[in-house]
């Protein structure tokens, strides 16, 4: 028996992986959208929305995107819901889990070394994410859990009133990520601790305890303290001083040790506000919806923007947004929403400076997302964190499609290249499949894209002949090399040593999962319910071990 060397999350059809095919993403010139001036220096344009489905429209964005993402927020379904109302609940799980697993597998691969994950979820699903993103990401690079207070009212009608979600975090490198986390603005509650009562040049200033524990103090630290005026103060028993006595006295001497109006009262030191160290919080793991929005204040945003349209049941409020970009980005920083619903997360960094890409294949793409992200770049959206950054308009975002899958089936059941293939398209097509970057050369028609400064890549249906061949082998030169993708060739590759013939669409048959369009959760994708035991085999669960169970399935 095979024994697995870590512990992990098993579920009904773990097995199963798509092949996705990368697809190209198609611009949508009268669905793009921009400001008709600048408005600043910092304005985006180069923004990213995508219309499909968002596992396919993830790998279609590997290529580029690979280790270039800031910050990732998703707010994926919390659960299936009454869609499983006819399937086992081992089922719902499992299809869930499936969703999730391929989609935050690609989600790694798009961040940065510092870079984290935010996942919007309740408690249904919960404890399946965390341990699943343990084995995706690594449970040391697990950053927190955060609470936060969707609701202010009680919801008497349930046997608990359900007052928070979770946004989880996980890092790529959790080193690298708290080397570069933001912290919290100062809030006015703590601004107003800062004063300066004497004067201080080096402005306001709160004052700390010169104290310290006696345990952890050395020689230097036990001393009778001598103010400027020639009171003695006497360190309180289990007390040393914070300070050595030679820092303290270079401290007093500066003015940085306060003593009170009086000048007799017990010393303490002066924190400035201006100091490093002074000009933020650390963020704490719950948030208050006072702080940071609830859904209903969601809700009245979204009637602002959304007059005729569905509001959507649980929307998430731009303030949650905004500390979280706050925290994991700067501006010009890349973030990505992939299940991105009503448009928060774009409309949010927008706001804020940061570019961004997201994706969504509900028709909510074209009802609120793309509504809602021109009255942002026309400064008509005065709600939400539009005052709290400060936001005028500008910048704008392109509209992408999924493009359709290369091959399809003729009337014959054989797989073809698909007729809404136009020659641009099928290179663009062939370059993301093979690794090669798609950059058409307007002076040499056969360099289509390449994969170093020498090697190209080539596409054309035509069937390649020797004397075709021969002459494009001569063009290439002896210091670069070539691969030629065809419909036929009829010549001897051994005769042309830098260039290498591949047929299509015969190569590229058992890369991908061909003409499949739709990875989305229906209740048509579901796994058929297993078959009843029989009485020899109803001896316990072995198709499915338990959860910290590190032995193999038989």
């Amino acid at each position: 028996m095979n024994r697995r060397s870590k512990l992990e999350l098993t579920w009904i059809g773990k097995e199963n992986r798509p092949k996705l095919e990368p697809r190209i993403l198609i611009e949508d010139p009268d669905l793009s959208y921009h400001a008709p001036h600048r408005v600043s220096e910092e304005d985006i344009f180069d923004n990213r929305l995508i219309f499909g489905d968002n596992l396919l429209a993830l790998k279609a964005l590997e290529q580029e995107f690979t280790g270039k993402v800031k910050c990732i927020y998703i707010d994926p379904p919390y659960n299936t819901g009454s869609a499983f109302e006819l399937y086992d609940d081992g089922i719902e799980h499992s299809v869930w889990l499936s969703l999730m697993r391929d989609r935050l597998m690609l989600l790694r691969r798009l961040l940065t070394k510092d870079g984290s994950l935010w996942t919007s979820i309740d408690d249904t699903e919960y404890p399946y994410l965390r341990v699943l993103l343990d084995e995706i990401f690594g449970r040391p690079n697990f950053v927190t859990t955060v609470i936060w207070e969707k609701r202010k009212t009680r919801e008497n009608r349930r046997v608990f009133s359900f007052k928070h979600d979770y946004v989880v975090v996980y890092a790529l490198e959790k080193k690298g990520f708290e080397a570069v986390r933001n912290p919290l603005p100062l809030s006015e509650e703590v601004l107003s601790r800062y004063k300066n009562p004497d004067d201080d040049p080096r402005g306001r200033w709160q004052s700390i305890s010169a104290l310290a524990q006696a345990g952890h103090g050395t020689k230097s630290q036990f001393y009778t303290l001598v103010a400027p005026n020639g009171t003695e103060h006497h360190l309180p028993e289990g007390n040393c001083w914070r300070y050595t006595q030679e820092r303290m006295n270079e401290a007093i001497a500066e003015g940085r040790i306060w003593f009170g109006k009086s000048g007799t009262n017990v010393p303490r030191i002066k924190k400035y506000l201006g100091e490093t160290g002074d000009s933020g919080l650390t963020p704490e793991t719950i948030w208050y919806a006072d702080d940071v929005g609830t859904t209903d204040t969601a809700k009245k945003h979204s009637l602002q923007l959304f007059a005729d349209a569905i509001v959507f049941e649980t929307p998430k409020p731009e303030e949650l947004m905004h500390r979280i970009l706050l925290i994991a980005s700067n501006p010009g920083d890349l973030v990505l929403d992939s299940f991105a619903g009503s448009g928060t997360t774009g409309a949010v960094a927008h706001k804020m400076g940061r570019r961004w890409i997201m994706v969504e294949l509900e028709e909510t793409c074209h009802t609120h997302i793309i509504p809602r992200l021109k009255k942002v770049i026309d400064g008509e959206d005065t709600g939400g964190v539009t005052e709290s950054t400060e936001w005028k308009g500008g910048g704008g975002f392109r509209y992408y499609r999924l493009g359709p899958s290369l091959l399809e089936k003729d009337c014959y059941g054989n797989w073809v290249i698909s007729k809404e293939f136009n020659p641009a398209m099928l290179a663009e097509a062939v370059c993301k499949l093979e690794g090669f970057v798609y950059a058409p050369s307007d002076e040499v028609y056969w360099q289509h894209g390449q994969s170093t400064e020498t090697d190209f890549i080539y596409v054309t249906t035509q069937t390649m002949t020797h004397e075709m061949l021969e002459q494009l082998s001569d063009e290439v030169g002896e210091k670069r090399s070539l691969v030629v993708y065809c419909a036929a060739f009829r010549a001897n590759q051994a005769a042309f040593a830098n260039l290498t013939l591949k047929k299509i669409p015969k190569t590229v048959l058992k890369k991908c999962e061909w003409g499949h369009d739709d990875y989305s959760l229906e209740i048509k994708n579901l796994p058929q319910a297993p078959p009843e035991p029989t009485p020899e085999e109803d001896e316990g669960p072995k198709a499915m071990r338990s959860l910290f169970d590190e032995g193999s399935v038989e």
